[in-house]
C-alpha cells in the first residue's frame, strides 16, 4: 500500500532541510532551531502541485525577509531525480513546488496494480479502536437521529479501518434504567386495557386482527377518551402491538397478578423482540455490528457499585446526605454530582462510566470513539472527569457529537411527533428512499452540522442527486470499456502513462492520488463526509476529462491505450470509495 501524496510531502521536506542544512554550514542563515513548518495541497492548483511555509516561519530566527529566504531554500534545493521538475517563490516567501509527469504516471499505475487496496494505509498501525454508534432505546423503533448516527458511524468505522485501524463496531443495548421502567409501565397499561370489558369488545369486533385492535381502540397519537394515559409513557403503535399480541397468546394470565410481576413478564416478552428488530433493520441499512454490549451485564457483574467504590477509595468521591457525589470540581467542573442517591439508586451516568471503563481498561481498546446526539455535549465531560478519577487516560475516549437532521419533501419540513409515536423511523425511511441515498446522504456533512435531508432529491435520478452522480461515472466508464471491446479495441494492460499531460488529464491524475490522503484526513478528523466530497469531486473531474479528452478517437494509439488505463484507473478508485461507504456500484443506468 503506497501514498504517492505522503511520499511526495516526505520528500519534499527531505529537500528543503537538505537546502537548509548547506545554507546553514555556508553561513548564508544562521544555525537557529528550525520552527515548525507545514507541506501542504495548495488549494489553486496553479500554485503548484505541493506548498511550503518554511520561509514564512523561519524569518524570526533567521532575521531575513522571508522571501529572501525561500529565494536561498529554492537556489540550493536539488531536484534533479526528484518527483519534482521545477520550483517557484509566490507571494511574500511561499515555495511552490510541481511534480514531474512521470510521479502522475506512476500514480496511475499504482491504482493498477494495487486495485480493490488502491487507498489504504498503514497510519493506524494496527491499533484497535471501538466505535460505538445508533445504540438506540430498544423501547421502541430507530428515528431519524439514529439513521443519520448509523450511517456516520458504520463509515467512520470504515475510513478508520481503511487507515490502518483494527476498528470494531458495538451497539450499546440499554436494557436497564429508567427507559426499561418506563417500557414496562406502558406495556402494562396497554395490556390492562385489553382485559377490560371495552378492551374486550374491541378485541371481538377486530375478529383478534392486532392492526385493526390499534385502529379501532386508538387514534393516531394513541389515545382513547376511556383509556387515558399518564405522561411518563410511550405511545407508539409498537407498544399496543406488543401487548396486544400477548395478550392473544396468554389472555387473562397477567391480570391479577403484581404490577411489578406483570411489567416483568411483559418487558421479558417484549424486549427481545425489539432487539431482534433492531438488529434487523440495520441489517438492512448494511449495518453489521461486532458487539452487541448490554448495559445488564454492567449490573449483573456489579460492575456500578465497583466504580464507585473505586473512587470512594481514592478519596475521588464522598458520602453527603447519604448520597454519594463525585468530586467533579476537582476536575474543572462547575459543580459536584451524584453517583448513588440517598435511596441506594445509582444515577444514569455510573453504568456508562462502568461501561467505558469496560472498554478503555479491560478490553483495551487504543481508543474509544462514541458517536452521540448533540445534547450529549455537557455529559461527555462528566464521563471524561470519572474515567480520569479512575486512572483511565481520558483522551483514549473521543466523542463525535452529532447535530439533528431535518426532513424536506415537497420544499416544506416534515413534521415529526415523537409523542404519539408517528414519527418517521429508519425503516419508513428506507421504504421510501433508496439505501444507498440514505447512507450517502447522511455522510454529506459534517457530523456538528445542522443537515437538511432532502427526500424527493434522494430519490431523484438526476446528476443533482449526488450519490446518483458519482455512481453515474462509474457506469459511464462501464460502459465505456463495453463498448470498446464490442468495436474489437482491446483493453491494454499496460502503456506509457506519461502521455497523460492534458490539464484535465492532470487534475483528474492529481484527485486519484490524492485518495489514501484523504481517507488518512478522514481518519484523524473522524469525518467521512471527507470521503463522500472525494467521490463527487472525483466524478465531477471524470466528467469533464471525459467530455474534453477524447478516449475512442484519441489521436495516437498510444495515447488512447493511455487514456483507457487512466479510465480504468477512475473506475477502480470509484469503486474502492463505493465500497468503503457500503454503497453499490452499478454497472448500468
Amino acid at each position: 500500500m503506497s501514498d504517492h501524496i505522503r511520499s511526495a510531502m516526505q520528500e519534499l521536506r527531505g529537500i528543503i532541510m537538505d537546502a537548509l542544512g548547506v545554507l546553514t554550514a555556508e553561513g548564508a542563515v544562521p544555525a537557529e532551531p528550525l520552527p515548525a513548518f507545514t507541506i501542504e495541497i495548495p488549494a489553486d492548483k496553479s500554485h503548484g502541485d505541493l506548498a511550503a511555509n518554511t520561509a514564512m516561519v523561519c524569518a524570526k530566527a533567521f532575521k531575513l525577509p522571508p522571501r529572501r529566504i525561500a529565494e536561498l531554500i529554492l537556489e540550493k534545493a536539488q531536484l534533479e531525480g526528484t518527483l519534482f521538475d521545477r520550483a517557484e517563490v509566490a507571494g511574500p516567501g511561499f515555495m511552490n513546488f510541481f511534480l514531474s509527469r512521470k510521479w502522475f504516471a506512476d500514480a496511475v499505475q499504482n491504482v493498477l496494480d494495487e486495485k480493490e487496496d488502491y487507498g489504504r494505509t498503514d497510519y493506524g498501525q494496527g491499533k484497535r479502536v471501538l466505535v460505538e454508534f445508533v445504540s438506540a432505546n430498544p423501547t421502541g423503533p430507530m428515528h431519524i437521529g439514529n439513521a443519520r448516527g448509523g450511517a456516520i458511524g458504520d463509515c467512520l468505522a470504515s475510513v478508520l479501518d481503511w487507515a490502518g485501524f483494527h476498528a470494531e463496531r458495538e451497539f450499546y443495548v440499554n436494557d436497564a434504567g429508567n427507559q426499561i421502567e418506563k417500557f414496562g409501565k406502558s406495556l402494562s397499561l396497554r395490556y390492562m386495557q385489553l382485559c377490560s370489558d371495552k378492551g374486550q369488545q374491541a378485541l371481538y369486533d377486530c375478529g383478534g386482527d392486532t392492526e385493526k385492535l390499534c385502529a379501532a381502540i386508538y387514534g393516531e397519537d394513541g389515545s382513547h377518551p376511556d383509556f387515558p394515559m399518564p405522561e411518563d409513557v410511550y405511545l407508539g403503535q409498537d407498544i399496543i402491538e406488543h401487548a396486544a399480541n400477548y395478550y392473544k397468546d396468554h389472555l387473562f394470565e397477567l391480570q391479577d397478578v403484581s404490577e411489578e410481576e406483570r411489567r416483568k413478564a411483559l418487558v421479558d416478552y417484549a424486549l427481545p423482540i425489539n432487539i431482534a428488530g433492531l438488529e434487523r433493520d440495520l441489517k438492512k441499512y448494511r449495518i453489521v455490528y461486532d458487539n452487541w454490549f448490554r448495559e445488564s451485564t454492567v449490573h449483573e457483574k456489579n460492575e456500578t457499585k465497583l466504580v464507585v467504590d473505586k473512587l470512594l477509595e481514592a478519596g475521588k468521591a464522598y458520602e453527603q446526605d447519604g448520597a454519594v457525589w463525585f468530586k467533579a470540581t476537582d476536575y474543572g467542573m462547575d459543580k459536584d454530582f451524584v453517583l448513588r442517591r440517598s435511596n441506594g439508586l445509582y444515577t444514569y451516568i455510573v453504568p456508562d462510566i462502568a461501561y467505558h471503563y469496560d472498554k478503555l481498561v479491560t478490553r483495551n481498546f487504543d481508543k474509544a470513539i462514541n458517536v452521540l446526539g448533540a445534547d450529549h455535549h455537557g455529559y461527555v465531560p462528566r464521563l471524561k472527569a470519572a474515567l480520569t478519577a479512575l486512572g483511565v487516560d481520558a483522551s483514549k475516549l473521543d466523542v463525535v457529537l452529532m447535530q439533528m437532521v431535518r426532513l424536506v419533501r415537497g420544499g416544506e419540513t416534515v413534521k415529526l411527533s415523537k409523542r404519539s409515536g408517528k414519527a418517521i423511523t429508519l425503516v419508513t425511511l428506507l421504504d421510501e428512499i433508496p439505501i444507498d441515498a440514505a447512507r450517502f446522504y447522511f455522510n454529506l456533512r459534517e457530523a456538528n452540522s445542522q443537515f437538511e435531508f432532502d427526500l424527493d432529491l434522494a430519490v431523484e435520478k438526476s446528476s443533482q442527486n449526488p450519490v446518483f452522480y458519482v455512481q453515474y461515472a462509474h457506469a459511464r466508464i462501464c460502459s465505456l470499456m463495453a463498448n470498446l471491446e464490442a468495436e474489437g479495441i482491446k483493453i491494454p494492460e499496460s502503456a506509457d502513462l506519461t502521455l497523460l499531460s492534458e490539464p484535465k488529464e492532470i487534475e483528474l491524475i492529481r484527485h486519484i492520488a490524492g485518495l489514501p490522503h484523504e481517507i488518512e484526513l478522514a481518519a484523524k478528523s473522524y469525518d467521512p463526509a471527507k470521503i463522500t466530497k472525494y467521490a463527487i469531486d472525483l466524478a465531477t473531474l471524470f466528467h469533464r476529462f471525459y467530455d474534453a479528452c477524447s478516449v475512442k478517437n484519441a489521436e495516437t494509439e498510444e495515447l488512447r491505450s493511455a487514456r483507457i488505463l487512466l479510465c480504468r484507473a477512475v473506475l477502480q478508485t470509484l469503486r474502492n470509495v463505493l465500497t468503503l461507504l457500503n454503497i453499490t456500484q452499478p454497472e448500468k443506468m
